[in-house]
């Protein structure tokens, strides 16, 4: 599977929820409308990734790949971007990491020309946001349905980055 298809998922949901979400009057539950699209959109990054990972891992090797499976089973959400630098991208070597720094700077440059927003601020507030609702039950007040759904689309990119990075 692509990893581009698990974005389909969380695609879905936005797509249903954009002619619902104009029609609320209480506020209260657009604010929950925010949180239930931010886990949607980090489960879905994280399905990715994992993805990402494992298919890279199997093209070099077919025992790589099924440690590489085996190790990413379980990362629970643990997707920020410093954990994908660090932690899962240094596993694979430095020059992975060095493609992806550069991957990531570049379109952060062009998208932040082209949008005004940096996709790296995107992916960390919703990775935030997601966090907050899942596992403290924090509704977010201050944070708009448009905004989440923005970010949700901004951070694919840094997805995208890292997919364009983890080639051999």
């Amino acid at each position: 599977m692509a990893y581009s298809d698990h974005f389909l998922h969380a695609d879905d949901i936005v797509t249903h929820l954009n002619g619902v979400v104009a029609t609320i009057a209480d506020p209260l539950l657009v604010a929950k409308y925010v949180g239930f699209v931010s886990v949607s959109a980090v489960t879905v990054y994280e399905l990715a990734l994992k993805e990402i990972f494992i298919e890279f891992a199997r093209k070099k090797h077919k025992v790589l790949g099924n440690f590489t499976e085996s190790y990413f089973h379980r990362i629970n959400g643990r997707i920020k971007l410093c954990i994908i630098k660090d932690d899962y991208i240094s596993k694979f070597g430095n020059k992975y990491n060095i493609k992806f720094q550069k991957n990531i700077e570049k379109k952060c440059k062009d998208y932040l020309s082209m949008h005004h927003r940096d996709i790296r601020n995107s992916y960390a507030n919703l990775i935030q946001w997601r966090n907050d609702f899942a596992h403290e039950g924090k509704i977010n007040s201050t944070t708009t349905y448009n905004e989440v759904v923005q970010a949700y689309e901004d951070g694919k990119e840094v997805i995208h980055c890292l997919a364009e990075s983890m080639i051999r």
